[in-house]
């Protein structure tokens, strides 16, 4: 792989090679100018709505034969496709056949059509849909099944499936949920069913949109339990009827996430003898569940009490996770593998979720008299994650007393498998769209193309070549999620890549922060994109806040401005003095990483509470973002140490201190530390 000296001008090298690319010749700076303007005068215009101008704009993009008219056509089609035919579609699906647009549409088209309720065009789209990957259309795809008389076990199954997977309220899984009811394929359990996943997840619409399929009467009791749960548990609360007990369950659902204590207080002295015990362990459950997410102690015995309630297989995969979280915090083996083995099959193969089985597996062997058959089945699986290039990966090969070992790197790419990855249309669509800001758009494309773009799926020599096409061009989050895509050829040298590499190394050791967790931390947290934005309004390689970069500046003697966070050096300069003291703050690399993420607040009150070893810690931190993010940065890191000094370092080594409360001789935290 190749990297570009500082100073180079990587956004004008690659708008001036990706237009080459789709148009066969070096276009001029001026003449690329001009397509830029009109594809995201285009995008514009669709965002406004502005039908007449994308109209003018597609004729104009057709007499240039402009290398983004598809995505053109699609935005000006897209946006009048309540009132489209269906030769219009057929006539679209032929000029832009093959192509990520194409299946978009149809996509778009079968959402419509679903509004519509026009089932035997559906019926006739829906086999050609590639992507299959819309929650709302599956809930149409019932609908029809239904109507085609598929089998009543099967349907109910598949229903029941669709919709609980639904993440709000939306017209496709309200359509399926009432037809289907009405038709008997659903039942009143359903929806009870329903409504408390909804409620569970915080998603009130949702539940409120299953539960009117039961009446006028349960709606307006629902919006009176979800304004002041409390209250409605002590005025209104009853079990005499099975419509009682559920909207009694609700509001101590909705009670526990709010105060799980006070929840807790009301079903011991009330509520847990009177609820059937289905519904009883469903509000324990969720009880454990919000105390777990708060880190209280007493989640395990409420998770106890719901098992004595009703099988734990009637809970959700979300409470069964919390009830692993919450046992291993507290110790307590056997419950963590009860837990593990109560999820879904899917849920279960999870790494995190194979590596824990087989800790807990190892340590009840200890006193079971199936010692050595447990300790084999705890073998078995660490022996599937050692192989695996990610954080349970790296710990399952620990746990064996291996190296973890980096693969050999890939046979180079040929002349050929290059120039097929640069000839690919899909790819030189989404470089394009890229080039011009458009990413969001870019990045569907390019994904669809690595799955869809030909029979199927690229194999990987393709995804090599395509990822360093990626590489070469400095789209560096292509670069990396493309080459992680491949299983039997793995490249290191895609998969962490180091641009900047001289500067990162040299800021680094100004700074006195390590550099393979400067690296870990930059591929997690921007992918290497230089203007990276997120939807909170971090910026930059480093993703600082706006805040954070001008209290980091005064602590380094710096006289910010607010334009030199977008500045590469600074940013870098920022960024890593930020780390360094977050770091020293907190304690630990583990700490400091979340409170980077998360802010050093949090990861103070999460070490609050027992000793633990820094991997169960993490497991326990209760943001999702943030797990996933501690988790990578430190695996990164190992993996970036290995690059940088040619060993593979043990990412246990990373993993310590073990974290508890601060030490009481411990300096105090920064008060004033954003």
């Amino acid at each position: 792989m190749r990297f570009f000296p500082k100073g180079f001008d990587y956004r004008r090298a690659l708008s001036v090679v990706v237009a080459a690319l789709l148009t066969g010749c070096a276009w001029g700076p001026l003449r690329a100018q001009q397509v830029a303007d009109l594809a995201v005068q285009a995008r514009d215009a669709y965002a406004r709505k502005d039908a007449a101008r994308l109209q003018s704009l597609l004729r104009e993009a057709r007499a240039q034969n402009h290398p983004l008219t598809p995505w053109i056509d699609y935005w000006a089609l897209n946006l009048r496709l309540s009132e489209a035919s269906a030769g219009e579609l057929a006539e679209f699906y032929a000029r832009w056949g093959g192509t990520y647009v194409e299946d978009r549409l149809r996509n778009d088209w079968l959402l419509e059509l679903g509004r519509r309720g026009d089932w035997a065009q559906m019926a006739v789209e829906l086999p050609k849909f590639r992507m299959r990957d819309d929650r709302e259309l599956h809930c149409y795809e019932q609908i029809l099944r239904h109507r085609d008389g598929h089998a009543l076990e099967a349907l109910r199954q598949a229903a029941r499936a669709a919709w609980y997977a639904q993440r709000d309220a939306d017209v496709g899984c309200a359509a399926m949920a009432s037809q289907l009811y009405a038709a008997g394929v659903l039942t009143a359990d359903d929806v009870w069913r329903k409504a408390r996943l909804a409620l569970e997840q915080n998603r009130p619409r949702a539940a409120r949109q299953a539960l009117e399929l039961l009446g006028a009467s349960v709606v307006i009791n629902f919006n009176e339990l979800l304004e002041n749960p409390a209250r409605y548990v002590v005025r209104a609360g009853r079990t005499d009827r099975r419509e009682a007990a559920e909207l009694t369950a609700l509001a101590l659902i909705r009670l526990a996430a709010n105060d799980p204590q006070l929840a807790a207080t009301q079903m011991r002295d009330r509520w847990a003898a009177w609820l059937p015990d289905e519904l009883a362990s469903w509000v324990w459950a969720s009880i454990g569940r919000q105390a777990a997410l708060r880190l209280m102690p007493e989640a395990v015995e409420y998770y106890q009490y719901a098992a004595r309630k009703a099988d734990v297989g009637s809970w959700s995969d979300e409470m069964l996770v919390w009830k692993v979280r919450a046992a291993l915090r507290a110790g307590r083996w056997s419950q963590v593998l009860q837990g593990i083995e109560a999820l879904s099959g899917a849920e279960q193969r999870e790494p995190a979720w194979m590596y824990w089985k087989a800790r807990a597996l190892r340590e009840v062997a200890r006193e079971s008299a199936q010692a050595e058959s447990l300790r084999a089945q705890a073998q078995a699986l660490l022996e599937t994650l050692a192989g695996q290039y990610h954080f349970y990966g790296q710990l399952a090969a620990e746990a064996l007393d291996r190296p973890h070992l980096l693969p050999p790197a890939p046979a180079p790419l040929t002349a050929e498998e290059r120039a097929r990855a640069q000839a690919n249309p899909g790819l030189q669509r989404a470089l394009r769209l890229i080039e011009l800001g458009l990413r969001n758009e870019g990045v569907r494309e390019w994904n669809w193309t690595l799955s869809f773009g030909g029979p199927g799926r690229m194999g990987d020599r393709d995804l090599l070549a395509a990822a360093q096409l990626a590489c070469d061009l400095q789209v560096w989050d292509r670069c990396i999620n493309t080459s992680e895509r491949t299983q039997a050829e793995v490249s290191f040298e895609q998969r962490f890549p180091m641009p900047f590499r001289r500067e990162v190394i040299l800021k680094a050791r100004e700074v006195g922060v390590d550099p393979a967790v400067v690296y870990g931390l930059i591929r997690q947290e921007s992918r290497f994109i230089l203007d990276a934005r997120s939807h909170v309004g971090a910026s930059g390689l480093m993703q600082l806040m706006p805040a954070t970069a001008r209290w980091t500046a005064r602590q380094i003697g710096l006289k910010y401005q607010p334009s030199m966070l977008n500045d590469r050096e600074i940013n870098l300069l920022l960024g890593m003095s930020y780390l360094k003291l977050v770091i020293e703050d907190q304690g630990s690399l583990a700490l400091g990483a979340a409170a980077y993420n998360a802010g050093p607040g949090r990861p103070r009150r999460w070490r609050e509470g027992p000793v633990l070893e820094a991997a169960v810690w993490i497991e326990n931190i209760p943001f999702n973002e943030t797990r996933d993010y501690v988790k990578k940065v430190l695996s990164n890191a190992t993996y970036y140490d290995a690059l940088l000094h040619g060993r593979v370092p043990r990412l246990r080594d990373r993993l310590e201190p073990r974290i508890g409360p601060r030490a009481p001789d411990a300096p105090a935290p920064r008060a004033d530390l954003p």
